[in-house]
């Protein structure tokens, strides 16, 4: 048939696409798999400080503050409310009236409400201003955590080893990150069984996502230098952030992915960036499809945004040949997913206008000639980079799930996998209109029909949260995690 060498030739670029795909896989699965426990540091050695970044969060701020103060008490928490337009700012104005390890920190449009990096530094400048120049940034500590994030209580000590902050060159390290509300089973209550059902698999896929295939990426960058840095769980010596900084006074430089962005600048300046498992932070998973669009959509741009840093990669002496090209192939993932959602489908598409014109000769093409062997085969490599992290999280992660269970979030996540390929179109779009606003993402004690007064805490059970024993476990009791909040 005339289509069948067009079929050959799609298929094959296809087929190519997925084996480098799964390669990398191969690549980052197996240092996943054989990652063991180190042991911990002194906190006492270092003075750590909670950076807090908050737009609109009257419904978890309280709570948090109440939180990281209980857990880390020896630690100062600065919450940089950004115009909040609820009663974010009056909450926190309460609290550090009677605390004096709180601090807020102001700020007011059109200055404000311009993106999460401008909410840093301007907490960075108001932290430095206070400490001075007598302070040793070397062993002073920034923790950036989200406005509902839950470090787990031994955190501190598992960055305070010798072979995290112990070591002078370690310039900031990233701590796991879980989703709070995985056990959740109701995340619309009144919704529905099939729409609850649906929210509960989107907040288990972002647990899995997060702890199986990112945590993975993470430890195999070991091997090229360039770990990156996540938006919660981030830890940076103040040091490390003075040098970014220079004359400045603003180490985050207005990406849409500023977290990945300070990670790079960190590298460019001769600093080592670490992940760790062993220790982790809670926030809320979104069962909201809409909203996951949302954010993922400006992480998308945001990493688009960052390939303008490629030529000082490239240039930079810090950063090895095999580095620069891992940090590349990352910069163009959202690129490949464009070319991806364009090629992946054309093999199906020319299939079937081919078996409406022509359905014997197809039939004959694909029964008895090779086109299901190369179905079958671009098939199996196109999932089986996403159905195998199910058994995984599984294996690695959540001990207690069934095997069905495992296998099912595997396949669902086969399926997730294709809202990156919806946000890419999204981002590109967003960066051609030139639309770089900062789309907050809405907390689920936000959902419609959820009425909560300014400045109250939302009233969520929970589960015990763990105690230090369980940091560093390789395996973890799922059922000591806390729920939602």
């Amino acid at each position: 048939m005339n289509t069948e060498v067009l079929l050959g030739v799609t298929q094959g670029l296809a087929l190519t696409m997925s084996i480098g795909f799964l390669t990398y896989v191969g690549f980052i699965l197996v240092p996943y798999l054989r990652e063991r426990p180190r042991p911990g540091g002194d906190p006492a050695d270092f003075d750590w400080h909670f950076l807090i970044p908050c737009c609109d969060e009257e419904y978890v701020i309280a709570d948090t503050i109440a939180y990281l103060r209980a857990t880390f008490p020896s630690t100062n928490i600065w919450v940089i409310d950004d115009a909040s337009r609820d009663g974010t700012a009056a909450i926190v104005a309460r609290v550090a009236r009677n605390d004096p390890a709180v601090h807020l920190v102001r700020r007011s449009e059109p200055n404000a409400r311009v993106g999460k990096g401008e909410a840093l530094n301007a907490g960075y400048r108001a932290l430095t201003g206070r400490l001075g120049d007598g302070v040793d940034a070397t062993r002073t500590i920034v923790v950036v955590v989200d406005a509902d994030g839950r470090p787990a209580p031994g955190c501190l000590a598992t960055c305070a080893a010798d072979h995290l902050f112990g070591d002078p060159q370690m310039g900031g390290v990233q701590i796991g990150v879980w989703m709070s509300n995985r056990y959740e089973d109701e995340p619309f209550p009144g919704r529905g069984r099939w729409a609850n059902a649906f929210g509960r698999t989107l907040v288990r896929l972002q647990d899995l996502e997060f702890r199986a295939p990112i945590s993975a990426m993470q430890i195999g960058r070991r091997t090229t230098g360039t770990v990156g840095l996540g938006g919660n769980g981030q830890f940076t010596r103040l040091s490390a952030l003075r040098k970014v900084a220079g004359d400045s006074g603003a180490p985050w430089r207005g990406s849409l992915l500023e977290d990945f962005e300070i990670g790079l600048h960190l590298l460019m300046a001769g600093y080592r960036v670490e992940y760790t498992r062993e220790a982790y932070v809670f926030q809320e998973g979104l069962p909201n499809l809409r909203r996951l669009l949302t954010q993922r959509t400006r992480w998308g741009q945001g990493t688009m945004q960052c390939i303008r840093y490629l030529p000082r990669i490239w240039r930079s002496p810090y950063i090895s040949t095999l580095g620069a090209a891992e940090v590349l192939y990352y910069l163009v993932q959202p690129w490949l997913q464009l070319l991806g959602s364009l090629v992946y489908p054309l093999p199906w598409i020319l299939l079937g206008a081919e078996t409406f014109r022509q359905p014997a000769v197809v039939s004959d093409w694909f029964f008895d000639g090779p086109g299901w062997i190369l179905f079958a085969i671009y098939g199996t490599f196109g999932l089986l980079p996403f159905v195998m992290w199910g058994p995984v999280y599984r294996m690695v992660c959540e001990p207690n799930t069934s095997r069905r269970g495992a296998a099912g979030l595997g396949l669902a996540f086969a399926l997730y996998i294709y809202i990156f390929y919806i946000t890419s179109w999204r981002a590109v779009i967003r960066l051609v209109l030139r639309r770089n606003s900062w789309s907050k993402t809405r907390r689920n004690a936000e959902e419609p029909g959820t009425v909560v007064p300014a400045g109250a805490p939302v009233p969520r059970p929970e589960r015990p949260v763990p105690t230090p024993a369980h940091v560093g476990r390789h395996r973890l009791d799922a059922r000591s995690m806390p729920a939602s909040r």
